[in-house]
């Protein structure tokens, strides 16, 4: 079982992906607030992150690129899951240190691939 991190201002989204992650097998932590998901992060080392873009005051790429350039966290797989849509916005995604970028809708199926995908065996 491993420890996913879902950051989302959205609490109807949290719920959501918390259904999805725990019906899969998997712990969660919740966090509706992108500086605190960071100090999540670095405090309990989750195995994977679920990461919002849209959030007020720092949003998912900031987060992403903290956790991602901290020696900390770098280790820690980041999947964007957001409604921007656009081509550049999911570049600037994983520029910023993601693994992945999922559009929200998010299905179950997409998240169980991209956790069997980034999650140790």
């Amino acid at each position: 079982m491993a420890r996913i991190l879902i950051i989302d201002d959205s609490p109807s989204q949290l719920y959501g992906m918390q259904k999805i992650v725990e019906k899969l097998g998997h712990e969660t932590i919740l966090t509706e607030d992108g500086k605190e998901g960071i100090q999540i992060a670095r405090e309990q080392l989750p195995d994977l992150i679920l990461m919002d873009v849209v959030m007020p005051d720092l949003n998912g790429f900031q987060a992403t690129r903290k956790i991602s350039k901290d020696e900390r966290t770098a280790h820690i797989p980041i999947i964007i899951v957001t409604t921007k849509k656009l081509e550049t916005d999911r570049v600037w995604g994983l520029r910023q240190g993601a693994k992945e970028y999922l559009v929200k809708p998010v299905t179950e199926k997409a998240l169980k691939t991209v956790l069997a995908t980034h999650l140790p065996s």
